[in-house]
């Protein structure tokens, strides 16, 4: 076995190779997807969160819910006081893993139009939260 070497890494580099672990939030409120929009609404308000992340009935993270969409669900004419987050939601996701590069993160949700990403690991557990700064 050869041994090589190593140079230690510069500042520069190491913001340049910045993960998503490096910089999500914790995952913040979560909350199961036959919840109504009224007490989605409710609970982000409680905790003063601008998001909720939505898990299913094996606790498996499938996306997450903003206090606009859910203001919007809410002031829609096909509304009714039974509508569930599984019906607002859609589809899954989109989801980040922790190891995934900042940049290519980044750019995924400005192209997306996306202000949070849940961060998930491989089993997807929400592990937190990647928010672009304002």
């Amino acid at each position: 076995m050869t041994l090589v070497q190593m140079e230690p890494r510069s500042a520069n580099a190491e913001l340049t190779h910045r993960t998503v672990d490096d910089a999500m939030e914790a995952a913040g409120p979560q909350v199961c997807d036959d919840m109504t929009v009224e007490v989605a609404l409710a609970v982000m308000a409680g905790s003063r969160a601008d998001h909720l992340l939505i898990c299913d009935e094996d606790g498996l993270c499938i996306g997450l819910i903003t206090r606009g969409r859910l203001a919007a669900v809410r002031d829609s004419a096909a509304y009714t006081d039974r509508v569930r987050l599984r019906d607002v939601r859609g589809d899954r996701g989109p989801f980040a893993s922790p190891l995934t590069d900042m940049a290519e993160a980044e750019h995924a949700m400005r192209y997306r139009k996306l202000t949070a990403l849940p961060v998930v690991d491989d089993q997807g557990c929400a592990l937190g939260v990647l928010a672009l700064a304002r």
